[in-house]
């Protein structure tokens, strides 16, 4: 059979983008004012739970944020973040009406990936601008929708994918991809090892009282209570892409940045469960590799055993080799001496990421982590996924953004 490709094209997409600025521009509520530096910034966040309280409190390091509204479907985790918002914020069960207060400016978005697209567009439409933990998206089908959203509402939507905010990142790409000191690139090459989060074990059996499971599934299908499902939901693919679009989605992101190129042409993976038999339907063990136009490769290997843990990138190229952490980097060129940069602990990046986001929603220029990034970078990792449920290679077509069926 000959080859046929499915869904919206990418000029299709623009061309509608196009015709609908004018009415975007007409609607009502937007909020299109250039704030100054000591304007309150009132923000609703939806989702608080672990990461969503961390992110919470590097957001109010800025004395004029304050956050106002909150919606959680547990109330443990409601409590915990009225307590890091001082006390006076709303509380709603259902987020659409978080969105509904007027006074809202922004929010946070910090739930299960499968909720992503929903919130994220429902929120631009309410004329809120939007922070949202990565991955963007749940399908690919959801990035240029979501998009869409943002743009037609004239919306800052920064993903938190931080290292786009990391002053050491930044430095590394413009010493060594920008002067073109690696030479040509051949293979970047990425590792996530023995991340603990996707082995977290829940501290209760019996569903609490104060936990909305029907609210949690959402859109998903319909299944019987599951304490693991709902505590550590990274390992079931019902909610998320386990390891490849929590963890890859972050190497990704900086390897198309550095490389000037987000789209590739093909994605194949191998991978599976083999050693934590609890249940989860997401490798513990997963390698994927990606091809790119221009003559490269990105891959990614992960596996949750404890052997050996580190994270980072290495780039390997014809004049040089770079290994980059969120800890520093080295760089070793084919002659002379390594320049390396090491960088204090801390989450400085998330700091500096959320600062950045403050700083566009007053300017209303477009954040580093901006939704483009954001759907390009989950897009690749959900090839990954795609690949190994599959198990086959799968060829994209980056013109219109479309996996090739066969």
């Amino acid at each position: 059979m000959g080859r046929k490709k499915t869904g919206t094209s990418r000029r299709e997409f623009l061309a509608t983008t196009a015709k609908s600025a004018a009415i975007a521009a007409s609607l009502p509520g937007l909020n299109r004012t250039i704030l100054g530096a000591n304007d309150r910034i009132r923000i609703g966040a939806i989702g608080p739970g672990v990461r969503g309280q961390s992110v919470m409190q590097h957001f109010l390091k800025d004395s004029n944020v304050e956050f106002v509204a909150l919606c959680d479907i547990y109330d443990v985790n409601l409590a915990k973040a009225q307590t890091i918002a001082g006390g006076k914020a709303q509380v709603h069960a259902d987020y659409r009406d978080l969105l509904d207060q007027k006074e809202i400016d922004a929010v946070l978005i910090a739930t299960p990936d499968h909720w992503h697209r929903d919130m994220a567009v429902d929120a631009c439409n309410a004329g809120k601008d939007v922070y949202i933990e990565k991955p963007l998206t749940f399908e690919v089908s959801e990035g240029l929708e979501i998009i869409r959203a943002t743009r037609l509402n004239d919306r800052v939507m920064q993903v938190g994918m931080q290292q786009r905010s990391g002053l050491h990142y930044e430095e590394a790409k413009s010493k060594y991809f920008d002067t073109g000191r690696l030479g040509k690139v051949t293979i970047a090459r990425t590792w996530w090892h023995g991340n603990s989060y996707h082995l977290r074990k829940a501290p209760f059996t019996e569903r609490p009282a104060g936990l909305d499971w029907n609210a949690f599934l959402g859109p998903r299908p319909w299944r019987d209570w599951d304490v693991q499902q709902f505590w550590n939901w990274r390992a079931y693919l019902d909610f998320g892409g386990g390891q490849i679009t929590d963890l890859f989605t972050h190497w990704i992101d900086v390897v198309q940045w550095f490389m000037k190129e987000d789209l590739p042409t093909s994605a194949v993976a191998v991978g599976g469960v083999y050693n934590y038999k609890d249940g989860r339907t997401a490798p513990d063990t997963i390698h994927v590799l990606l091809e790119y136009p221009s003559g490269w490769t990105a891959t990614f290997e992960a596996t949750l055993a404890p052997g050996v843990k580190g994270a980072g990138i290495e780039f390997i190229g014809t004049d040089g080799r770079l290994e980059i952490t969120r800890g520093g980097y080295t760089f070793t060129p084919i002659e002379g001496e390594p320049e390396e940069r090491s960088v204090e602990p801390g989450d400085i990046m998330t700091l500096a990421h959320v600062q950045d986001f403050l700083d566009a929603v007053r300017t209303r220029r477009r954040p580093n982590g901006d939704v483009l990034h954001g759907h390009r970078s989950a897009q690749s990792s959900h090839l990954g996924n795609i690949a190994y449920l599959e198990r086959k290679r799968i060829e994209f077509d980056g013109i219109r953004e479309q996996i090739i069926q066969d």
